[in-house]
């Protein structure tokens, strides 16, 4: 029995339904490119603005999408198209499993966790870690000074563990195994008693009109540390490394699958001929 929207269908001259079926087919096919467009254009956004601007308009090419898809169905039926009702059920069940998808990859894009964590590291990080770089070269004495070699030593030490944590960021932000991450914070947390120990080794060695400069090195470790706690839980979330790998992976086998489904239904339909054959 046919639908009512089948059934309004039926009324209208069978050209014009064929007209009107191929139209919907090939319009599906472009909405469906443009809605997987804007979903990676979601994923590669470097801010929260744009992402989230693409994955309105990807959401929205979905549901346009599934309209057209809804409109096809019936005018198949009533023409009483087998194959091409099969092709376009078939891209139904194909289409279900990319939107499910879809819409993980972009809750996961529009956080830019990675993004947001690179920034911290780039510009507060940076700015922490050069500020430590000259509250500790100030307290190198001149060479001529008889601890020079062991304040030298000790200040570059500290200089060159804060470097490593740098390092230690990027390699966590841009890495996606959970295990290796963790050994990546373990090495920070080496890296930054490192830090503080040449710090306190420092604190007898350097002159007592030198005590502030070393309160200010410690100030400057902790504000680069307090960015680095920052930073390792968006990098652990790994949000754009996440979507990143779902689009390039799972996501761009269905895109395929469902785009040659909709080709075989749009040249399936364009050899039709109003009597119904090919």
């Amino acid at each position: 029995m046919l639908t009512s929207t089948a059934a309004g269908c039926s009324r209208e001259p069978a050209l014009y339904r064929l007209v009107e079926a191929r139209r919907l087919s090939a319009d599906l096919l472009v909405r469906f490119t443009k809605g997987s467009d804007a979903a990676n254009r979601a994923v590669m956004a470097d801010t929260d603005d744009a992402s989230a601007a693409f994955a309105r308009e990807a959401e929205q090419a979905a549901q346009d999408v599934q309209g057209n898809a809804d409109a096809l169905k019936p005018i198949l039926l009533d023409l009483g198209f087998a194959e091409e009702t099969r092709l376009l059920e078939e891209f139904g069940r194909r289409f279900d499993e990319y939107r499910a998808l879809d819409r993980t990859i972009l809750a996961l894009a529009v956080e830019n966790t990675n993004i947001k964590a690179q920034r911290l590291s780039f510009e507060a990080a940076q700015d922490s870690a050069d500020a430590f770089k000259v509250a500790v070269e100030v307290l190198i004495p001149s060479s001529g000074a008889p601890n020079h070699w062991q304040i030298r030593a000790l200040a570059m030490t500290a200089l060159a563990d804060v470097r490593e944590i740098q390092v230690l960021q990027a390699r966590h932000i841009a890495q996606p195994d959970d295990a290796v991450m963790t050994r990546l914070e373990e090495r920070m947390a080496t890296a930054e008693r490192g830090v503080r120990g040449a710090l306190d080794a420092l604190q007898p060695a350097v002159r007592p009109s030198s005590a502030s400069r070393i309160v200010a090195a410690t100030a400057s470790l902790d504000a680069f540390m307090k960015v680095n706690a920052e930073i390792v839980p968006l990098s652990r979330r790994n949000s754009n490394v996440r979507s990143l790998a779902l689009t390039s992976n799972q996501k761009g086998k269905l895109t395929n699958a469902c785009e040659a489904t909709l080709r075989d239904l749009r040249d399936a339909l364009e050899k039709r001929t109003i009597g119904g054959t090919r």
